[in-house]
């Protein structure tokens, strides 16, 4: 056991004799304790009340930020769809055509395609498209075969499928076929 916890919590208090007061009078001491409980009780009921709100203030702030974090994820995707709008307008509008030419369908079709990869990119989606002989990644390519080639082990040799990263995260990987080791 320390010696702080030995002493009592009031020890060393020597409270000050009001004004005028004799020294050692008990009337002058009793007077002074009771002057001095006031003031510490008035202290406490401050301490108290900054206390009290300030826990509302983190109250509040706790759920102010728990309904931004809910509106977040509810909203989150508003940009991007607004982005494929577009994109979704375009596809009605060669429906709507009847006597397209092949022609113009193609054009359309590219047209299209240019605005959905715009809208792609500003939603941060970037594709995953690894030139032949570039080596296997496993975080970002998905090996569907290993096929005997003439290049080196562990290299792809063709894309089945285009992967996408979202922000640097893989959303689906790229789809390749894989040479087999010699």
């Amino acid at each position: 056991m320390s010696d702080t916890a030995a002493t009592p919590p009031h020890a060393g208090f020597e409270p000050t004799p009001p004004a005028g007061a004799e020294p050692g009078s008990g009337a002058a001491a009793e007077l002074s304790a009771e002057a001095r409980l006031a003031e510490l009780e008035a202290r406490h009921a401050d301490v108290a009340d900054a206390f009290l709100r300030a826990k509302a203030e983190a109250e509040n702030t706790r759920r102010r930020s728990e309904d931004e974090i809910a509106k977040a994820r509810k909203y989150a995707l508003e940009s991007f769809a607004e982005s494929l709008l577009p994109v979704k307008d375009s596809l009605e509008a060669a429906l709507a055509l009847v006597n397209a030419t092949p022609e113009q369908m193609l054009e359309g079709v590219h047209a299209t395609l240019r605005q959905l990869t715009a809208a792609l990119e500003r939603g941060k989606v970037t594709e995953i498209n690894p030139a032949p002989q570039s080596r296997f990644d496993p975080h970002q390519h998905q090996a569907i075969s290993v096929v005997p080639a003439v290049q080196e082990p562990n290299t792809v040799v063709t894309v089945l499928q285009k992967g996408y990263l979202i922000a640097d995260r893989v959303l689906r990987p790229a789809l390749v076929t894989v040479s087999a080791p010699q």
